[in-house]
């Protein structure tokens, strides 16, 4: 079978490596399944590889070599414009764009999908109720009117507006105070059980992963060195996730 012919939903990475130099590997040999409606957190230090393996998803890195496929296609047989609406993404700098509304932000890839008007502000009213903020107060602001956590509910707001089927997020709630982080992430798993969406999530902080993961992918120097449970994590016999644990102490 062709890695474009795989019948099977959620996300693949098939013998996936990706350099930026010859003989310089990002990634080396990378293969992960995240199942339809499951949450893999990709937990590692910083130059891991973790947000490359994230851009590989929707595209914007490419493959050195291997496949890496989106609902039972390779990333490279999408037309890149179609694979990122189709999927969800949530940065830590949240990108709102300043000079729209709250609402018009929300209303950003339904528009450009071409949805009807009156479905749209539908859409945007009902996302808005989904992740706390009402759409009667918070939808006319800016965003630099808004808090930081509410920035980053928008940000969630605006990644699920057009239903995407897979969502992407790249350390989303880092530059949070600990406890708007806190109250944050327990509101995104709950968003999530309810909604079933298919979602990677980076993070270096270990304790977020076992807030929000059904599995974690440990992520040390381009290598994908552990693929397990929450519980199973925490008795790994191995020296990076050791210190992982450490740091909860």
């Amino acid at each position: 079978m062709s890695p474009s012919a795989d019948s099977s939903a959620g996300i693949r990475f098939r013998d996936v490596s990706f350099s930026f130099a010859p003989g310089r590997p990002v990634l080396d040999n990378l293969n992960l399944s995240v199942e339809p409606g499951e949450t893999l957190v990709l937990l590692g230090r910083s130059g891991s590889g973790k947000t490359t393996t994230m851009k590989l998803i929707n595209r914007l890195r490419e493959p050195t070599s291997g496949s890496v496929l989106v609902e039972g296609k390779a990333t490279t047989d999408w037309d890149p414009i179609r694979l990122r609406r189709h999927i969800g993404y949530v940065i830590q700098e949240v990108g709102l764009f300043p000079h729209f509304s709250v609402s018009e932000n929300v209303a950003l890839v339904p528009s450009l999908e071409g949805w009807d008007p009156d479905r749209i502000w539908a859409r945007v009213r009902e996302m808005l109720d989904l992740v706390g903020l009402a759409p009667d107060d918070f939808g006319s602001r800016y965003p630099s009117q808004l808090s930081g956590g509410q920035r980053q509910r928008v940000g969630v707001a605006r990644a699920l507006a057009a239903d995407p089927s897979v969502l992407l997020l790249d350390e989303p709630f880092g530059a949070l105070d600990p406890i708007t982080r806190s109250e944050i992430r327990k509101e995104f798993r709950s968003l999530q059980r309810r909604l079933g969406k298919t979602t990677v999530f980076v993070t270096h902080d270990v304790a977020e992963a076992f807030a929000l993961a059904d599995q974690i992918g440990l992520m040390t120097n381009g290598k994908l060195t552990a693929l397990v449970s929450p519980d199973e994590f925490s008795e790994l016999d191995d020296p990076e996730a050791r210190k992982f644990m450490e740091s909860l102490t």
